[in-house]
């Protein structure tokens, strides 16, 4: 703590009436003294008022220092910069449809930067839409597409990609891609291993990669409603995927569907891996292609917000509702707060752990329980009974700009969402379902949800630590939905500042078929 804040704790301990009544003392002493005086007296000074450092500031500094908040979750990290060569072919690859199976699909159809690393709907619509290159809200599943019912295709919302590098434990809802040393500020790349969904529940996964990006970007092509597709790759398991896409690529071997009709990718890999005599074959491997993905991704990072000026010392960067809204965040509920930190923890704001919240469960589901539509989350990989419809709680920064909220995106609006951690039993019985579209299969959307919240209530019983219902004023909710505001960089909402993430007209197109993404209005994003 610097001598100035020093300062300011010392003077704040004094009450406004003991500096009334010392500067009155101060008054009265001149003027005895000035009337003493056989000369005329001097013009009697009254010094001005000792500037005093705000209470909630003072409060919320000491929670500072107490939590040893930096502001700043990505220092002490190796992290990519987006202009680096292999940053750039990662960012070409992301764009492009030859990594779906049909070409219709990319990494970017549920991750494009302007729509907050996500794609900006409840529940994404990856292969068989009805226009390819449009994004975000008004993407639709085609009639001629497979298992259609007019409703999104995956059933769990787009997590952002934004600040993808910061998390060292889980990736993903469910937590499926897992370093095993969770090692704070390597990502999983501290030499224990990576287990995925390719290999059993706490081994380790030797085809992983060097770190949890990595790790992830190897399975979004394998799955038929995100990017593989129904027909091309029909009956492959994962490897076989990931073989016919890097020989497709590649421009070697047999691929199902044939070659690229246009493939300059082969003169990209030479310049990001800095091999210019390797060999299509050498270069073009599943491995480098995730490896230049997971570069992309983990260069989006996105913290420069106004709370961390604030906490790096300018007390002006928030306003003061904003600082109530921390006071509620941070604190207890013994201490009149509403105990966010205890699981949005740290300067990442999250536990990197799974909680029971009983978030609305909308769409198709994973197949759990009775109905095939129910989602039992982290219980999937863990068969632990106390882990059903547990969900990894996700980072805060940016929270303003990667809505929906929820596992299912089952909150339209971030105050529905905080009122739902409130108390999820009350925003169940008057959820609002106008706030979906029509299209989205809620039909046991309230059975469902109803069967996370008594599983809630249950590990309370237990003794399993939860979340606990609270009661706020409305006033105070919009006191949290302020602090919430000031954790997102202002870049993240800037089409120029996010414009290094997003190739255009300057940037090779390898083979074509970039996905030159469109609102519904036909504009580009």
């Amino acid at each position: 703590m610097n001598h100035r804040h020093k300062f300011r704790l010392i003077i704040n301990r004094f009450s406004k009436k003991t500096r009334l009544k010392n500067n009155s003392l101060f008054l009265v002493l001149s003027i005895l003294l000035a009337g003493c005086n056989d000369k005329e007296p001097d013009k009697v000074l009254i010094p001005p008022p000792v500037p005093v450092a705000s209470t909630l500031d003072a409060d919320i500094r000491a929670i500072i220092v107490t939590q040893k908040l930096t502001g700043d979750p990505s220092t002490g990290r190796t992290l990519p910069d987006i202009e680096a060569p292999k940053a750039q072919l990662g960012m070409k690859l992301f764009f492009t449809k030859s990594l779906g199976g049909d070409l219709d699909s990319a990494c970017v159809t549920c991750h494009h930067p302007m729509l907050g690393g996500g794609d900006d709907l409840v529940l994404p619509i990856g292969v068989d839409a009805e226009v390819d290159d449009l994004l975000g809200p008004g993407r639709f599943h085609s009639t001629n597409g497979e298992h259609f019912d007019g409703g999104p295709t995956v059933p769990r919302n787009a997590p952002t990609t934004f600040n993808i590098a910061l998390w060292d434990n889980f990736l993903f809802h469910d937590g499926r891609v897992e370093s095993l040393g969770k090692t704070p500020k390597l990502g999983g790349n501290d030499g224990l291993g990576i287990r995925t969904p390719d290999v059993s529940f706490g081994e380790v996964d030797s085809n992983a990669g060097v770190n949890l990006v990595v790790a992830q970007a190897r399975f979004p092509v394998t799955s038929k409603e995100e990017m593989k597709n129904f027909t091309t790759f029909d009956g492959t398991n994962n490897t076989e995927v990931r073989q016919n896409l890097e020989q497709r690529l590649g421009d070697y071997g047999n691929p199902l569907g044939g070659k690229l009709i246009v493939n300059y990718w082969l003169a990209e890999f030479k310049k990001a891996f800095s091999t210019p005599d390797g060999t299509a074959e050498e270069l073009i491997t599943f491995d480098n292609i995730t490896d230049a993905i997971g570069e992309y991704e983990s260069s989006q990072v996105f913290v420069e917000t106004p709370w961390k000026e604030y906490v790096q010392g300018d007390d002006s960067a928030i306003s003061d509702t904003a600082k109530r809204g921390a006071l509620l965040f941070f604190n207890t509920r013994q201490d009149g707060g509403a105990n966010c930190s205890s699981c949005h923890s740290g300067d990442f704001f999250t536990d990197e752990s799974f909680h029971v919240i009983g978030m609305a469960q909308i769409g198709r589901g994973k197949g759990d329980g009775d109905f095939g539509t129910e989602d039992f989350g982290r219980f999937r990989e863990t068969r632990d009974e106390k882990d059903k419809y547990a969900f990894r709680t996700p980072s805060l920064l940016n929270v303003t700009a990667t809505g929906p909220w929820g596992h299912a995106g089952g909150s339209a609006t971030l105050e529905q969402a905080i009122r739902t951690h409130l108390n999820p039993q009350q925003e169940l019985n008057n959820y609002d379902f106008s706030q979906l579209a029509p299209n989205i299969q809620a039909v046991d959307m309230v059975a469902n949800t109803q069967f996370a919240i008594d599983k809630l209530v249950t590990n309370r019983v237990n003794g399993i630590t939860s979340i606990e219902d609270i009661s706020l004023t409305d006033v105070e909710v919009e006191a949290l939905l302020a602090f919430l505001e000031v954790l997102t960089d202002p870049c993240v909402e800037d089409r120029e500042c996010l414009s290094k993430w997003i190739p255009d007209a300057t940037d090779s197109n390898p083979d074509t078929l970039r996905v030159n993404a469109l609102d519904a209005q036909g504009n580009y994003l």
